[in-house]
């Protein structure tokens, strides 16, 4: 008899699996989610033992509203609700400073950010966290260009061509799914890995990890390689690099509740007005978003 309970609890035993979670948005017709954004990027360049530093910080409040779902995919409205940059050079002081809210009409760069706020774009995201698409871009692009008071056609396209880089609807997409692109496509467990991949300015080979799960959230870590790439008129950029990411999601709808990205990229830069002298370069960042309400 011993020897029959014993049989069947290696039967029982052995027929239990860790449990499968299925990680992924569900989202519900007017939902809002408010997340705050912190970040700085610190571009170090050294030319002939000078160094140079250039400090971006950038701060804001982003608002994703769920329209709906169609065809298997959500439909969400992207504003921004407060955006403020400031730019500080090593060698010339500051060079921006912008409180988008605080509209300045004599400041082209204030009464353009100040245009761009509460203006939806519309974002299709798959279950997954990627962005299909972004529609909308390009008329906030022509709004900003038009609050920047320009006249001749010739300086709003350049303008437009300029805003583009940053708040057009392939650039939004491509910014934006650092933040949403972490979910795998099939159930996971505790310990389990996946991959997937961004691409826009910044290029990143992501291996994520379910570090945890609770009966309300997931906490997921990430690693990548990345490859950044800027190409202006009169300068080109190459490094390459790694970040790190961690992340706490809220199992019910799947929507993050905070995360953290730093990188480490290095590698060159390249000027028109210096010829082919490649200028070691490096770029350290940290990006945190903070869900503040639901």
């Amino acid at each position: 008899m011993k020897y029959i309970i014993h049989f069947v609890c290696l039967v029982v035993m052995g027929s239990v699996s860790p449990a499968q979670t299925n990680l992924e948005y569900h989202l519900e017709k007017d939902d809002v989610f408010t997340i705050k954004q912190d970040a700085q990027q610190i571009i170090t360049q050294n030319m002939d033992g000078a160094v140079h530093e250039i400090t971006n910080n950038v701060n804001g409040i982003l608002e994703f509203r769920v329209m709906g779902e169609k065809e298997g995919n959500y439909e969400i409205a992207l504003r921004f609700k407060d955006l403020n940059m400031r730019m500080t050079s090593s060698i010339q002081g500051e060079l921006m400073n912008v409180n988008a809210k605080e509209a300045d009409e004599g400041d082209m760069q204030s009464m353009m950010f100040n245009s761009l706020l509460e203006i939806p774009v519309t974002m299709v995201l798959a279950k997954n966290g990627d962005i299909l698409k972004v529609i909308g871009g390009d008329s906030l692009v022509g709004k900003m260009a038009e609050a920047s008071g320009l006249e001749d056609e010739f300086s709003i396209n350049m303008m437009k061509k300029s805003l583009e880089k940053e708040f057009g609807s392939e650039a939004l997409s491509n910014s934006y799914e650092q933040m949403t692109y972490i979910y795998p496509t099939e159930d996971v467990q505790v310990g389990d890995t996946w991959e997937n991949e961004y691409s826009g300015k910044l290029n990143a080979k992501n291996q994520w990890t379910l570090d945890a799960i609770s009966d309300t959230n997931a906490e997921i870590s990430g690693s990548a390689d990345v490859i950044m790439e800027v190409t202006e008129p009169t300068t080109t950029m190459k490094l390459n690099g790694a970040q790190q990411t961690s992340v706490i999601t809220e199992l019910a709808s799947g929507f993050i509740k905070s995360m953290t990205v730093e990188g480490l990229a290095e590698g060159w830069t390249t000027m028109v007005q210096l010829g082919d002298q490649e200028i070691p370069t490096s770029i350290k960042s940290k990006v945190t978003y903070q869900l503040i309400n639901k």
